[in-house]
């Protein structure tokens, strides 16, 4: 279970460096930050906060299932939060699309190399995240965890409250913050 949180720690580390130096670029060119925020969909960004929030309430249903001994709700619950993990994807993938139709690309400024980074390193994170979901979907459905066992659904359950956290603070950093 520690490794997990080492691997939380550092993951978060890196994050915050880059949230860091993506402030210290706002600061230096407020104007062009604030005019290139205007052209993302706010829209987009907060159906996929509740997307992942979604996500993260049936991630911590299925680990609660497990623990009160109903083991055999914990794949449904993981199915779901596999499947928000899905629409995320795909919300992030029509996202791209509209930019990249719009001729914004990583290159167009400072604020679109960081929006584009930030999110694509961040869906990175949720490929992975749903990779581990549908081991979790797999070993639950076979009854690999119980009240006794829980170690390995807790530490994919870390995993993906990691990956839900990044987006909460991305979310406002990207499309909220003047």
């Amino acid at each position: 279970m520690e490794g997990i949180w080492v691997f939380v720690l550092a993951d978060m580390t890196v994050f915050g460096l880059l949230f860091g130096c993506f402030m210290v670029g706002r600061r230096q060119n407020p104007a062009l930050f604030e005019e290139s925020r205007h052209a993302l969909n706010p829209t987009f960004g907060g159906v996929n906060t509740l997307i992942l929030l979604t996500s993260s309430v049936l991630v911590v249903l299925a680990v609660d299932a497990v623990k009160k001994n109903r083991a055999h709700a914990a794949p449904h619950f993981l199915a779901g939060a596999f499947a928000c993990g899905l629409a995320f994807m795909v919300s992030k993938g029509i996202e791209y699309a509209e930019k990249l139709n719009e001729n914004i690309t990583l290159l167009t400024n400072d604020f679109y190399m960081y929006y584009f980074t930030l999110t694509g390193i961040h869906l990175a994170h949720v490929v992975a995240g749903n990779v581990v979901l549908l081991v979790l979907w797999f070993k639950a459905r076979d009854r690999a965890f119980d009240r006794a066992n829980p170690t390995v659904l807790e530490c994919g359950a870390t995993y993906w409250h990691m990956v839900d956290l990044l987006w909460v603070m991305l979310f406002p950093l990207l499309y909220l913050l003047r």
